[in-house]
């Protein structure tokens, strides 16, 4: 009976904390309203006070209510949300995107020396495909800002730490400056630019499958490094070839 009991006490539970998390929501509850008694509550529910208790505990736990010994349970203002890591990344700023070249290039070093190291046969089949499917965007014309960061994170996957791949993730789409450096440059500054990404990229993934820690450490940091020269010189030029006023 009492394993049966406790699932159906949840439920209750998680039944009444969303209806008095809606009520907030809603602004049937202002902050600074003062929430109906324990006793209101259980009637106006038909649950019982501990059903209660547990509601306003998770509420409580959400920073959506406050409990004020004596006076009663009160509704908080809402509380801010906080920006998630990466998410302010400015594209037009040659500093912002160093940045976070020089922090990937701190991680995926390594990441790469570990991938030589650890890597499964599965892992570095998968290495060769992504490393494909950044080839054939390159020769359809399409833009591989998504197939190179999926390579990266092969490249974080195959050190079996699946740290490197929340990282990477928690990045996101900024870690690949690409889509800003493509509306930057023209298509013939593009295109030989790509291929010399696309020849980094073989150096990391043969010294990977090549089981060479060493050589997969330094071929990442070269490719990461270069990043931010190319980067700043397509900027400029960028920069020099801009009318004034625009």
């Amino acid at each position: 009976m009492n394993k049966l009991a406790r699932p159906q006490s949840g439920t209750l539970v998680s039944k009444v904390s969303d209806t008095l998390r809606r009520a907030i929501a809603a602004g049937d509850y202002l902050p600074g309203d003062k929430l109906p008694t324990e006793a209101q509550l259980t009637d106006i529910h038909q649950v019982s006070r501990t059903v209660i208790r547990e509601a306003v505990a998770t509420l409580r736990a959400d920073r959506l209510v406050e409990v004020r010994h004596g006076a009663g349970v009160f509704v908080l203002h809402p509380p801010v949300p906080q920006p998630q890591p990466f998410q302010d990344v400015d594209h037009e700023r040659i500093s912002s995107i160093i940045e976070i070249l020089e922090l990937r290039a701190a991680v995926e070093t390594e990441a790469a020396g570990l991938a030589a190291i650890r890597r499964s046969p599965a892992q570095e089949e998968i290495l060769i495909e992504k490393l494909a499917s950044v080839q054939a965007c390159i020769d359809e014309g399409r833009t591989t800002t998504a197939a190179d960061f999926e390579l990266h994170l092969a490249i974080a996957a195959a050190t079996n730490n699946p740290r490197f791949v929340e990282f990477l993730e928690m990045m996101g789409k900024n870690i690949i400056p690409r889509a800003a450096l493509q509306a930057t440059t023209t298509e013939r500054t593009a295109e030989p630019y790509l291929k010399q990404l696309q020849d980094e990229h073989r150096k990391i993934v043969s010294s990977i499958s090549d089981g060479d820690a060493d050589a997969a450490r330094d071929a990442m940091r070269v490719h990461l490094k270069g990043s931010q020269q190319r980067y700043r010189a397509m900027l400029r030029q960028q920069l020099s070839t801009t009318p004034p006023g625009h």
